[in-house]
């Protein structure tokens, strides 16, 4: 079958489309990954959708409008992927976090809000589209994230090593996949912050002329401050055992600020400041490696936006010492585009009925198919 994958993670910068063509079921999947492209938000929604998320107030009906048009331009992505290529059969669109409250207790259920409607994208693209994937795992009692894991297992698993698959997005989040011979549990996390304080940092530094650091080079120039970065790995999130998840919601602006507040303190340069977010991005990935892990990894593999930054991969393979951090590309698996293939899998897995969570990796009561389904009429 030929998916389309859609994906906007919580860095806002984008929407990745992955045509897939897909062939299997869970034991033995196959993608071929056809056409991949990011199509950015316009402007003026981007700043809008990025102000919902800092919490900035608005209407129901201004809500409205803003998830209307959220899902015009996942449905412009979709078509626009497609052009020069064999027609899509199924679409797969996680659409875009505005909102994400994991639960706190047993018997509280989570909340995650995903802007850009299925039912819109069904109808302007004429093509079976399944959307709002995390509501089924929150409703099993799960935290409804992460949800790759599952498709990291069937995609990336190893038979001799141990893998740890470390998306640096927004937000990090990593799937643990033990050799395929053991008998031990795929588990699966966020990290903390990926990409998330070290744009926001830029912007501010940059006074807007920037909205990230190619390559890592800005943080590169500078020095990094240990007693900042051990000071904020004490926060409660990175001491919480999983299942967790986070996002802009905990590591956005507000907790910008306070770390800009603390840098201000030690005198940090701009430069200083941002080599002091990459070092603390990886250090709570490394963190949570060696808290929670049964084993340290034999191989890392990085993909989304953060495994394009040197001076961050740098770091953590400095962190990880012999453990070799390597990128999905290297595997056979693209690193731009993996988080918007695991939804077209996810997709393609629920017009199959085969559930989508891992009830190990994100505290479901239950295994079950992930998605709603929306028609074309």
């Amino acid at each position: 079958m030929r998916v389309i994958g859609l994906m906007s993670g919580t860095s806002i910068d984008g929407i990745d489309a992955a045509l897939v063509e897909i062939l299997g079921s869970r034991d033995d999947l196959k993608i071929e990954l056809i056409a991949g492209q990011t199509f950015p938000y316009p402007e003026a929604l981007r700043h809008q959708i990025l102000s919902v998320c800092s919490g900035d107030s608005l209407s129901i009906a201004e809500l409205a409008t803003l998830d209307d048009a959220i899902a015009h331009q996942f449905s412009q992505a979709a078509l626009s992927i497609q052009t020069g290529h064999p027609t899509a059969e199924l679409i797969g669109s996680h659409g875009q976090t505005v909102y994400h409250r994991p639960a706190t207790h047993p018997s509280q259920l989570g909340y995650s809000l995903q802007l850009g409607r299925g039912a819109t994208i069904a109808q302007i693209t004429q093509t079976t589209t399944i959307s709002n994937f995390r509501a089924a795992d929150i409703a099993a009692g799960g935290q409804g994230a992460p949800l790759v894991p599952p498709v990291d297992r069937a995609l990336l698993s190893h038979p001799t090593h141990t893998r740890c698959i470390q998306n640096i997005g927004g937000i990090g989040n990593l799937a643990y996949l033990p050799k395929k011979s053991a008998p031990a549990k795929i588990l699966g996390w966020d990290t903390g912050p990926g990409n998330m304080l070290l744009d926001l940092a830029v912007h501010v530094l940059s006074q807007g002329s920037q909205t990230y650091d190619r390559d890592g080079a800005w943080a590169a120039t500078g020095s990094s401050c240990q007693t900042l970065v051990d000071r904020w790995l004490q926060q409660d999130f990175f001491q919480l055992p999983p299942p967790k998840s986070t996002g802009r919601e905990q590591f956005g602006s507000d907790y910008l600020q306070a770390c800009l507040t603390d840098a201000q303190v030690e005198n940090l340069s701009a430069a200083d400041i941002l080599a002091t977010l990459t070092e603390f991005t990886a250090a709570s990935i490394v963190h949570s490696y060696q808290t929670f892990l049964p084993q340290m990894p034999d191989q890392v593999l990085l993909c989304g936006g953060g495994s394009r930054n040197l001076y961050l991969k740098q770091r953590l393979q400095t962190r990880l010492g012999d453990v070799p951090v390597l990128t999905t590309d290297e595997c056979g698996l693209n690193a731009d585009f993996k988080e918007a293939i695991a939804f077209a899998v996810l997709a393609y897995w629920r017009q199959k009925e085969i559930p989508g969570n891992l009830p190990d990796v994100t505290g479901a009561r239950a295994a079950v198919p992930l998605g709603e389904i929306y028609q074309a009429f």
